[in-house]
């Protein structure tokens, strides 16, 4: 048996360790994870969520960078490895090649206490990416959480891209006194749920919706209007599409909604 006494969190990896019951209580309902589900974690850590999911979920396959963590997870769980209820994978979540290990769109899901530093790339990989989870369950920072949701209405880059994907809610806030070492900012816990690609028709289209969304954005305190009349020829074709698309001619690209974006 290893001696892992001195298992730290190293803050290199943004490692932050969950300790609290409830906050994994609220995870797990969120995701509804039940009997048939195949769950992705990333960062298990010290394996406290683990611990949860394997209860409940059909099979877990966990993804740990650290190489010392990931030793003591081989150890902590070497029966339910063994029995092939948990498929334990040493590497980076960012790097994971999905269709090696079986997932497939919509045929798993995901659920994490990642480290603040990559959201935007595990983000990005997961939801845009051509194997998507059916759902996620992630604990971010409680600032970025209100970002995705934009509750205050004020959208940004990071709300209508996770909008574009999925349908985004804050659970509740994690006080960062749940963790070890403690963290400087609270967290919550976000779900996004009904993740697909029905939005939008094709990849064309996809990417014609960012490339819009993008220039939208560059310039926060323009009017949208400002920002994107590099992408038409004519000033007066500009007005109709706002006019169509209901958008006000002094709008900014915080004020305008998905629907409208799409529309634009």
């Amino acid at each position: 048996m290893n001696n892992f006494s001195n298992l730290k969190a190293k803050k290199s990896l943004g490692q932050n360790f969950l300790n609290s019951k409830t906050a994994l209580s609220l995870m797990i309902n969120a995701g509804e994870v039940g009997e048939n589900d195949i769950i992705l974690e990333a960062g298990p850590g010290k394996g406290v969520l683990t611990e949860e999911l394997l209860k409940k979920a059909s099979k877990v396959i966990a993804v740990e960078k650290d190489d010392m963590l990931f030793e003591f997870l081989r150890d902590k769980f070497s029966s339910e490895i063994a029995s092939g209820k948990l498929q334990l994978i040493h590497g980076d979540i960012l790097n994971l090649n999905l269709p090696s290990y079986k997932l497939t769109a919509n045929s798993y899901k995901l659920v994490a206490n990642i480290p603040y530093y990559i959201t935007g790339q595990f983000l990005r990989k997961f939801l845009s990416g051509p194997v998507q989870p059916s759902k996620m369950v992630i604990l971010l920072q409680k600032e970025v959480v209100k970002r995705i949701t934009a509750n205050d209405g004020k959208e940004s880059i990071l709300s209508i891209s996770v909008k574009a994907y999925g349908k985004p809610r804050n659970i509740g806030k994690v006080s960062k006194e749940n963790f070890s070492p403690k963290p400087k900012v609270d967290s919550a816990i976000l779900l996004i749920d009904d993740i697909s690609r029905d939005f939008f028709k094709n990849s064309e289209e996809e990417k014609r919706f960012f490339e819009i969304v993008k220039a939208g954005f560059a310039h926060k305190r323009k009017i949208l209007a400002g920002n994107i009349k590099h992408l038409t020829k004519s000033p007066e074709k500009l007005k109709e599409f706002f006019e169509n698309c209901g958008v006000s001619p002094k709008a900014r690209a915080e004020d305008i909604k998905i629907e409208q974006w799409k529309c634009l």
